[in-house]
């Protein structure tokens, strides 16, 4: 099955659609969409004669039956940008049908979110992977989640980013597997990669890599400045701040909005801006 070449990329985001982003890697969209996940999860695949498959998605027989069929007889592995469920449930089935191991980032207790997995040969600071003419350059890249990775491609100049960034939204940091401090130096990191464009596990291409990764950083510092700023001198709990920061927010997603604000929260306490009591948290 061939896939199409990426000119209009939000046309590409339909389901089961196999749409080549750069030579040598294929996209294929999860149906697994929700208020989380965007359209879906993005499984890449970057391709050859020992293929490799980034981010498997949900346990749903029939991606991963695409994902097989793309990638094509002797897989060299299945690699997790992190275990969050949205990005590795279907691994272990996938790895089932295809042979190949799954490799993570080590991680010696799951996360809330996580899918458990038999990590065969976990993933190297700088270690270099290869399909066919690519090379994929793996980068530890916590923040969203402590076993969280990237993969940069040289070739292309195309970072597969999993949940580090994505296309119109922004990323949600849940402590304590996600950690603020951790996803701010992350954003220095990647903007120290210096690639031109930005494969994310959620929506579309982003084309101007340098700018994203500088708006998105932009945004946090914002939105703790104005977290910092609503704390004054009495105590305030997380969900209240929501109700300041984000008025319009519907019910459902207020508890997730609770803990972002949370991670800006601990944040600002490891700053010394802020402080934790028995009735809430202040300004410091």
């Amino acid at each position: 099955m061939s896939a199409e070449r990426a000119t209009d990329d939000q046309a590409g985001l339909v389901v089961g659609r196999p749409v080549r982003v750069a030579p040598g890697i294929i996209r294929v969209l999860a149906p697994n969409p929700s208020p989380m996940t965007g359209p879906g999860t993005n499984s890449y695949i970057a391709e050859g004669p020992r293929a490799l498959i980034i981010d498997p998605g949900p346990d749903d027989r029939e991606h991963l039956e695409k994902l097989a069929q793309l990638a094509g007889p002797g897989v060299r592995a299945i690699c997790l940008t992190h275990r969050h469920s949205d990005h590795a449930a279907g691994a272990a089935r996938l790895a089932a049908m295809t042979g190949a191991p799954i490799r993570a980032w080590p991680k010696t207790a799951l996360g809330e979110h996580d899918s458990a997995i038999v990590n065969e040969a976990p993933l190297v600071e700088g270690e270099r992977l290869t399909a066919g003419g690519q090379r994929l350059a793996v980068w530890h890249s916590p923040g969203h989640a402590a076993d969280h990775v990237v993969f940069a491609a040289d070739q292309a100049n195309l970072l597969i980013a999993g949940d580090t960034l994505m296309q119109a939204a922004t990323v949600v940091i849940l402590p304590p597997d996600g950690r603020m401090a951790d996803y701010l130096a992350t954003l220095d990191r990647l903007a120290g990669l210096a690639p031109q464009r930005i494969a994310p596990a959620h929506g579309a291409l982003i084309d101007d890599a340098p700018g994203e990764i500088a708006r998105v950083k932009a945004h946090r510092l914002r939105r703790e400045a104005q977290i910092a700023e609503r704390l004054g001198g009495h105590a305030q709990s997380p969900e209240a701040l929501v109700a300041r920061l984000y008025p319009e927010l519907s019910a459902a997603l207020v508890p997730v909005a609770a803990r972002q604000v949370l991670a800006h929260l601990i944040h600002l306490d490891e700053q010394g801006r802020a402080v934790f009591g028995p009735d809430g948290w202040r300004g410091a």
